[in-house]
């Protein structure tokens, strides 16, 4: 089969959307040596984003990087806002098959069409996020998804959201779970370890978020039960947040000002991806309390590095979570502290979090996701 693809999150994107379809790919190559993949990247990637990606396909000759000299921005306008008829096989030649890998469909004239939908939380958490880009999403993402053969979700939850929230029938929709990269292991050299203390100046132990600074994360209730068990308990951990800025995210800044936790709450910005496997390591706890997630790879990572998880029991977390962590209401500060410091303070507990949450990283890799992704490609 001739498929084209949509790779340009993976170039443009670290984390998120850009880490799942780049381990997606990724894992997909190492399987297909037989169909002919054109792998579109938008936007004129820098040289060293497009000499990686060009890298990583080295070994894999029926995978051919696209780049576009036209911006993501102005093909959504092209595509979606003036709706012109630009098909995509005037980009990539003749397909059969057409994977769409990042919410929205482009015109396509003949080739049969995979939709990758990674979430609904601009229908589900609309109050949570930036106004232009969740009207822009509530608009072309409904139709888009009413023209895929197929949609693929992250989760059972969000294809449970698809079919409930845009009306679309359940055997079009095939879930394909997330994974965690052979990379994420507890790391053993104290070396690496000290270089990764002293970049970030990690000089307490602490407690670890993770994540864009924006509503969505619950960043802000993370403070608020981390400042609840500081003052019923003499911790000596701080509370770290590696992430860049998002949107709406003055409210986080504002709630450590609040709480007077200046001193005790420190913001990493952005984390290099090699630094994350050692940063996992370091921390004595991974908070993720967010208010909704199409999946979340973050808690994966952490179990494998062997960081106990304290995690919100919102949406598609509970399948990603399982018996392997602790669970709470987003909504609950009081009940994230106390897992918190039941997370950091019961040995026991921590013992037995740490080892099923090596079990539960276990079970999601990309191969499985890739061979998934295969089936629908031969489906569709």
């Amino acid at each position: 089969m001739r498929i084209g693809l949509d790779y340009t999150a993976a170039v443009q994107q670290s984390a998120g959307i850009g880490r799942y379809c780049r381990e997606l790919v990724g894992a997909l190559a190492a399987q297909d040596r037989e169909n002919q993949y054109a792998l579109l990247v938008a936007g004129r990637p820098s040289a060293e984003a497009l000499r990686r990606a060009q890298e990583r396909f080295a070994a894999h000759p029926n995978f051919t990087l696209r780049p576009l000299p036209i911006s993501e921005r102005w093909l959504n306008r092209i595509w979606h806002r003036l709706r012109l008829p630009l098909y995509v096989e005037a980009l990539t030649g003749p397909l059969d098959l057409y994977h769409s890998t990042d919410f929205t469909l482009p015109p396509v004239r003949r080739a049969r069409t995979l939709l990758q939908v990674h979430d609904l939380s601009f229908l589900r958490t609309p109050q949570y996020a930036e106004p232009s880009l969740q009207r822009y999403l509530q608009q072309v993402v409904p139709r888009s998804v009413r023209r895929a053969d197929l949609v693929l979700a992250d989760s059972q939850h969000t294809k449970k959201d698809i079919v409930a929230l845009l009306g679309i029938p359940s055997e079009r929709v095939m879930v394909i779970l997330g994974g965690t990269e052979s990379r994420f292991q507890r790391v053993t050299d104290e070396a690496r370890l000290e270089q990764v203390r002293q970049r970030y100046g990690l000089s307490h132990p602490f407690i670890l978020g993770l994540g864009t600074l924006e509503p969505r994360k619950n960043l802000a209730g993370l403070i608020s039960a981390y400042g609840i068990l500081r003052a019923r308990q003499a911790i000596p951990h701080e509370l770290v947040i590696g992430g860049r800025k998002g949107w709406l995210y003055q409210g986080i800044f504002d709630r450590v000002a609040e709480l007077g936790l200046e001193q005790q709450v420190r913001f990493l910005g952005f984390v290099a991806d090699e630094d994350l496997p050692a940063l996992y390591t370091l921390a004595d706890v991974f908070a993720f309390p967010s208010f909704y997630e199409g999946f979340g790879i973050p808690i994966l990572e952490a179990m494998a590095c062997g960081t106990p998880v304290v995690a919100s029991n919102a949406s598609s977390l509970p399948e990603v979570v399982g018996e392997a962590g602790l669970m709470v209401s987003p909504e609950d500060t009081e009940a994230l502290a106390q897992a918190l410091g039941q997370a950091l303070q019961d040995t026991p507990l921590r013992r037995t979090l740490i080892s099923r949450g090596y079990e539960q990283a276990r079970r999601f890799t990309w191969e499985r996701a890739a061979g998934q992704l295969l089936m629908a490609y031969r489906y569709v």
